[in-house]
């Protein structure tokens, strides 16, 4: 068997563990070092890589804006923030029809641009908003659909801990790739709530009503989320215009949460250290797979199967639009049975070499980070994805009265929002870099 076919036979044997429940960080990891060893006959040269891997991977300065971001959600969870951002945009919009779901994808809007994290903005939304979704008569299926797919919301609003992997793994700016997302994570919230506005006139019985609020309870809610606005502006609006790094502003970010969470009571000696043990496993679980992923790559390196796909397209002649449909149609196949991080790790590596020799009309640095948006939107989707998008689980959970049936067919109009927001995206990239044009 030569070398390239050993890196080949490579991904079923990975799929194969991964369909057998082992942890995708471990199953890499075995795959790479096993798949080392038979390309060079040897277990020196792969010992000696997890040796140098273990110590370059765990102390990453880049890396370590992960386990602040996360930090920085579970204070903000804590500070009481989803429950400001809830009532202001429920006084705002919970009078119209579907008004009260769509205040809730406002809330996972804001939410998520002080989480990063798609399944922290879903498990905190869904205990603030789905109480209120029930009081006012939504039906299961709009009410677990709806915070399921705002969830997602979560990594595609800045800031972003799976836009921090890829930026290290194609050696792309952070922060412009925040600035890539902002536009086509707001596209979003917007889609889903113009979903929810169709949804219900189809289906009316879904949604119930709400009395409208006064205008003076309406601004007297917009008092409680200015410190939701205060530190997005510093934590984003920092980074933007150079004040500091991403893994800075992450910083700034966490002080400030955590700070807010401890003027607001949230915050004592027991729920800190709750925060920093559910952090530090969250952390720890992450740079696992970083780790694992960083072993199979290296094989992969090693076998030249990156290299000689990205030939292979050339050589075919296929048009560089198929080629990018074809890779955004697998990352959704993807998304049905493997969590964003894992995929993102697995297949960085081999379809971002393909793409970057195939002509989009963009600079190099614009067509990476353009990508880099695409496949977030994608692998969002995947979140959402039955039988095995990760926010479906999570919200059902907490919505024991509902079937998981239910929940799955509750997410169709979001997907549905989706793939319409993805095609946009795709032919008319100029949406993405809109921003990064006016900034840099």
């Amino acid at each position: 068997m030569s070398i390239l076919e050993i890196g080949i036979w490579s991904f079923p044997v990975l799929l194969i563990m991964i369909f057998l429940r082992i942890p995708i960080g471990l199953s890499m990891l075995i795959a790479g070092f096993v798949g080392s060893y038979l390309v060079t006959g040897s277990w020196l040269p792969i010992m000696s890589k997890m040796k140098n891997e273990t110590y370059s991977t765990f102390s990453s300065y880049s890396l370590s804006i992960v386990p602040l971001f996360l930090l920085m959600g579970q204070f903000a969870t804590l500070g009481g923030m989803s429950q400001a951002l809830f009532k202001a945009a429920e006084t705002w919009m919970g009078h119209k029809k579907g008004g009260v779901a769509m205040a809730a994808i406002g809330a996972c809007a804001g939410f998520g641009s002080i989480c990063g994290s798609s399944l922290a903005t879903a498990a905190t939304m869904s205990q603030v908003a789905l109480p209120e979704l029930r009081r006012y008569g939504y039906s299961g299926k709009l009410a677990t659909g709806t915070l399921a797919a705002g969830g997602t919301l979560g990594i595609l609003i800045p800031p972003s801990f799976v836009l921090v992997i890829y930026a290290i793994l194609t050696e792309q700016n952070i922060a412009k790739l925040f600035v890539a997302a902002f536009v086509p994570g707001l596209l979003a919230a917007v889609g889903y709530i113009i979903a929810i506005s169709i949804y219900v006139r189809i289906f009316p019985d879904s949604a119930g009503s709400r009395e409208r609020a006064p205008y003076k309870e309406r601004f007297r809610s917009l008092l409680d989320v200015w410190p939701v606005l205060v530190i997005f502006l510093a934590v984003v609006g920092g980074i933007y215009s150079g004040w500091f790094t991403p893994t800075e502003g992450a910083a700034v970010g966490a002080a400030g949460t955590g700070l807010l969470a401890l003027v607001n009571g949230g915050l004592t000696w027991k729920t800190l250290i709750e925060s920093i043990l559910s952090t530090a496993s969250a952390t720890a679980m992450i740079f696992f797979i970083v780790f694992g992923a960083s072993i199979y790559n290296g094989f992969l390196a090693l076998s030249h199967v990156p290299v000689e796909l990205a030939n292979w397209v050339v050589e075919l002649g296929l048009n560089p639009w198929a080629v990018l449909v074809l890779i955004l149609c697998i990352y959704l196949v993807l998304g049905c049975v493997m969590d964003s991080l894992s995929m993102i790790l697995l297949t960085i590596p081999i379809f971002f070499p393909i793409v970057t020799v195939l002509d989009y009309g963009l600079g190099s640095e614009e067509f990476a980070l353009w990508f880099g948006i695409l496949v977030l939107i994608v692998v969002e989707v995947g979140l959402i994805t039955p039988p095995v998008g990760m926010n479906l689980f999570v919200i059902n959970s907490m919505a024991n009265e509902t079937p998981l049936s239910s929940t799955f067919k509750g997410v169709v109009p979001f997907i549905m929002s989706d793939l319409i927001r993805t095609a946009i995206l795709v032919m008319f990239p100029s949406i993405t870099l809109v921003l990064l044009r006016l900034l840099y």
